[in-house]
C-alpha cells in the first residue's frame, strides 16, 4: 500500500511540475560505452516511476509465490501433525490393551511428526520391549538420543528401565550411577536406584543414597524403615560372607554413632556372630543390648529368641540380668523363662532349668517343637519322666489339631464354593 502512494505521489509531483518545466526541461545525457542516451528531465521522471512500478511487480508476483509455497507446507505438516497425534493416541490405547505389537507400530510410525517426537520414540521403545524385541527397542532410544541430546533425563530414564526389563543388570547398574550423577534428588531415579540395587545386592551403593531417599521423601516412614533395616541385614550378611566374623566386627566399628546405637541392628548383629561361632563377641553384645532394652518389650522378646543360642563360656552375668529383669516386670516373662531355661542347662544347672521351663508351659504361650524336646530332656534328668511324657503327648495332640485343621481348610473351601 505504502509503495503505491509512493509511485502517485512521484505521478503528482511530475504532473504538477511538468508543465512548470515544460520549456525548462533541461538536458539528461546517460553515456556508457558506445552507448549514449538522451532525454529529458521529465522523460527521466516517467522512467524512474515505471522502472519502480515494474520492480515493485516483480517483487509482488516472487512474494506471491514463496507465499503460496508456504502455505502448502504448513498444510501438508499440519496434516502430518493430526495424522501423528491421531496415531499416537490410538497407540497408547492399544498399549494399555496389551497389543504392543500395534501400538509400536502406531506410535513409532509417524513419530517425529507429533508434538513431542522424543516422547513417542520412548513409548515405541517400551512397546517394543514388551513384546520382547529388544533391537527394536534400543533403535528407538538410539533416535530419542539423537533429538534429545546425550544428557536427556527423560531418554536416560527410559534407557535404563528397559535395560532393568532386559534383565541386564550391570548395564542397568551402570546407567543408573550416571543417572544419579545426572540427578540426584529426582524421585524417579532413586525410586529406580533402589530396585536396580537391591535386584543386583548393591548393598554399599544402596546405603550411600539413603540419606537422600530420607530427605526427598520417596517412601512413607515405615517403608523407610523396612528398607533400611534391608540394607543393613544386606551389609551384614556382605561382610560376614566376604571377610568373616573379623571384616564384620571391623565394618561396624567404622559405622556412624547412631547406627551403632541401633538396637535392632544390634540384635541383628548377635544373630551373624552366633552363626559364625563367635559367641564370646555375641555374647557382650547381648548384655549391652539387653541393658539397654529393658522398656522395649518387642525387643526384648526378640533378643530372648537369640539367647537361647548362646554358648560362651561364662553366661553368669546374663543369667542375673535376667533374673534381675524378671522381678521388675511382670512383661515377656515367658521368653525370659526360657531364655534361662537354656542357660541353666548349658550350665549343667537341671533344677533351676526345670523351674524356668515349668514356668514358661505355665504361661501357655507358644513354644516350638526345641522347647518341647529340651524341656522334656531336663524333666527326665531331673527324674520327672511323667512330666516329661506329658509335655511330649500333649505337643503331639496340638501338632495333630494344627494338622487336622490345615486339611479341613480345602474341604471347607469346596462346601463355601457355590
Amino acid at each position: 500500500m505504502f509503495r503505491v502512494l509512493f509511485l502517485m505521489l512521484v505521478l503528482l509531483i511530475g504532473l504538477i511540475a511538468g508543465p512548470y518545466l515544460s520549456g525548462k526541461q533541461g538536458y539528461v545525457l546517460i553515456e556508457t560505452g558506445s552507448y549514449s542516451i538522451e532525454m529529458s528531465i521529465t522523460m527521466l521522471v516517467v522512467f524512474f516511476v515505471v522502472a519502480m512500478a515494474l520492480v515493485y511487480g516483480i517483487e509482488w508476483v516472487v512474494s506471491r509465490f514463496f507465499r503460496f509455497s508456504n502455505n502448502t507446507y504448513t498444510w501438508f505438516s499440519r496434516r502430518k501433525r493430526m495424522k501423528a497425534q491421531k496415531q499416537t493416541l490410538e497407540g497408547l490405547m492399544r498399549m494399555n490393551e496389551g497389543d504392543y505389537s500395534k501400538a509400536e507400530k502406531l506410535i513409532g510410525k509417524n513419530a517425529k511428526h507429533s508434538e513431542e517426537p522424543v516422547l513417542n520414540f520412548i513409548k515405541a521403545a517400551e512397546a517394543a520391549q514388551q513384546r520382547g524385541d529388544d533391537f527394536s527397542a534400543n533403535r528407538y532410544l538410539s533416535e530419542a538420543t539423537e533429538l534429545a541430546g546425550p544428557d536427556s533425563l527423560i531418554v536416560e530414564l527410559a534407557r535404563t528401565r528397559i535395560l532393568l526389563q532386559q534383565n541386564k543388570l550391570p548395564a542397568a547398574r551402570s546407567s543408573v550411577d550416571s543417572l544419579l550423577v545426572m540427578a540426584h534428588r529426582n524421585k524417579e531415579v532413586l525410586k529406580l536406584a533402589v530396585e536396580i540395587y537391591m535386584k543386583s545386592t548393591a548393598y554399599v551403593a544402596l546405603d550411600k543414597i539413603l540419606d537422600q531417599i530420607e530427605k526427598v521423601g520417596l517412601y512413607s516412614n515405615e517403608e523407610f524403615t523396612s528398607l533400611q533395616r534391608q540394607v543393613e541385614q544386606g551389609l551384614l550378611d556382605e561382610k560376614m560372607n566376604e571377610e568373616g566374623v573379623d571384616g564384620l566386627l571391623a565394618w561396624w566399628n567404622e559405622q556412624p554413632r547412631k547406627r551403632r546405637n541401633d538396637l535392632g541392628l544390634k540384635i541383628t548383629l548377635i544373630q551373624r556372630l552366633i552363626d559364625c561361632n563367635d559367641h564370646e563377641s555375641a555374647y557382650e553384645l547381648t548384655t549391652q543390648v539387653f541393658k539397654a532394652s529393658e522398656n522395649q518389650l518387642p525387643l526384648t522378646k526378640v533378643l530372648c529368641s537369640q539367647i537361647i543360642r548362646l554358648q560362651p563360656e561364662d553366661n553368669t552375668k546374663l543369667i542375673k540380668l535376667l533374673e534381675k529383669r524378671l522381678n521388675k516386670s511382670e512383661d515377656n516373662r515367658c521368653c525370659i523363662y526360657r531364655a534361662l531355661g537354656y542357660l541353666y542347662v548349658r550350665n549343667n544347672d537341671f533344677n533351676q532349668a526345670a523351674y524356668a521351663f515349668k514356668q514358661m508351659l505355665a504361661q501357655h504361650s507358644e513354644f516350638d517343637a526345641n522347647d518341647v524336646n529340651m524341656s522334656a530332656y531336663v524333666f527326665e534328668q531331673i527324674g520327672e519322666d511323667a512330666l516329661a511324657k506329658q509335655v511330649r503327648e500333649e505337643n503331639i495332640k496340638t501338632v495333630m489339631q494344627v494338622n487336622s485343621l490345615t486339611t479341613d481348610i480345602p474341604k471347607l473351601e469346596e462346601k463355601i464354593t457355590p
